[in-house]
Order: C-alpha cells, then sequence, then structure tokens
C-alpha cells in the first residue's frame, strides 16, 4: 500500500497540480470552469464538478508536460543535461530501484519543470482577463526561476542515480567519464553490485 501511495503522490504533483494551476488561469476567461471551482456566487462546487476539475486538470496537467518536454528539456539539454546512455540491459533485474528512481527524482523533476509552464500560462491568461500586476509578475518570475533551479537539480540527480542503477558510467550521454574536474554537472555513481 505505501507504494500505491508514493505514486499517486507522484502523479499528484507532476500532472495534477500544474493541470490545477492552469485550470485556474484559463477560468477568468471560462464561466464554466468558474463554475467547477466554486467561484462564482450562484453556484456551489459539486460531486460533478469535482470530476470535471480532476480529469480536467489531469488533462491541462499532460499538456504542460507535453510543452515542458518541448521547451524546457530541450533548453536542459542545450546546457550540457543530456540523459547518458543507459544499460537497459540491466533493467529486469532493477525495476524496483529504477522505479524508485522515477518516483523520488523524476516526478519532483516533472513538478518543477511542469509549474514554470502552469505558472506562466496561468498568469498570461490572468493577466488578459483581469490586467498585469507588478507584484504578481515579480512573485512569478521568482518562481520560475526558482522552480528552474529545481528542475535542473532534481534531473541531474536522476540522470546520474539511473546511470549507476543501470551500470552505467556514461553520465553525459557522449562518452565521457565523469571526474572531479567535470563533476559539477554529473554525480559519479558506482553500479550496483549484485
Amino acid at each position: 500500500m505505501q507504494d500505491l501511495t508514493t505514486k499517486n503522490f507522484g502523479l499528484l504533483i507532476a500532472y495534477v497540480l500544474p493541470g490545477f494551476t492552469l485550470l485556474w488561469g484559463a477560468s477568468h476567461h471560462s464561466i464554466t470552469l468558474q463554475t467547477w471551482l466554486g467561484q462564482t456566487s450562484s453556484d456551489l462546487p459539486t460531486v460533478g464538478g469535482f470530476l470535471y476539475v480532476t480529469l480536467g486538470s489531469v488533462a491541462a496537467g499532460m499538456t504542460a508536460s507535453t510543452v515542458r518536454w518541448l521547451l524546457i528539456d530541450t533548453l536542459h539539454h542545450w546546457t550540457g543535461l543530456r540523459q547518458p546512455a543507459w544499460d537497459f540491459s540491466q533493467l529486469a533485474d532493477r525495476v524496483l530501484a529504477f522505479d524508485t528512481l522515477i518516483e523520488i527524482h523524476y516526478r519532483f523533476y516533472q513538478w518543477h519543470a511542469n509549474m514554470i509552464v502552469a505558472l506562466l500560462s496561468c498568469f498570461m491568461l490572468r493577466w488578459t482577463a483581469v490586467g498585469i500586476n507588478a507584484e504578481e509578475v515579480t512573485t512569478v518570475i521568482l518562481l520560475c526561476g526558482l522552480f528552474f533551479i529545481g528542475s535542473r537539480d532534481t534531473l541531474r540527480k536522476y540522470y546520474a542515480r539511473v546511470a549507476g542503477v543501470l551500470g552505467t558510467n556514461d553520465v553525459y550521454g557522449s562518452g565521457v567519464e565523469p571526474t572531479p574536474e567535470n563533476a559539477l554537472t554529473a554525480e559519479k555513481i558506482t553500479p550496483i553490485q549484485r
């Protein structure tokens, strides 16, 4: 049951919360979304509204994740943080460790990076409806900077630790062996011994 809870939490932070953020931003342009979110004075939230918000949050979160893949993943790769050439022949014996790394690193990467997309989109939608607020702009810029740093750190750790689990030291995906001199962008983790 603990694994189920951990997996649900990972999916919640990776998709549902960024998606809900996007829905809130879009609600500034949609009476239907305002009703679902209980923002109108005439309608209280309903079970149907909860279901619609949940499904809408997942769909919006998946959309944010696709934009994240297109923009933020590409930016990280252009700036030297590349996926290693993992040895997937080792995966069958190490699935549990691989899944654990997804839940403790990659889901947090998705949270950080998807929230950049969600926050920027949310507040662009909000600002087109109610006008720009300097305090909100400052807050969004600071949060996006924080999420960008967090996304880079969690993706770096995910790449390096999966490289350790799958038995490769090719942390860069380019044949470069990690050394103390180039360890600023990757950490060397020795393969798990069976």
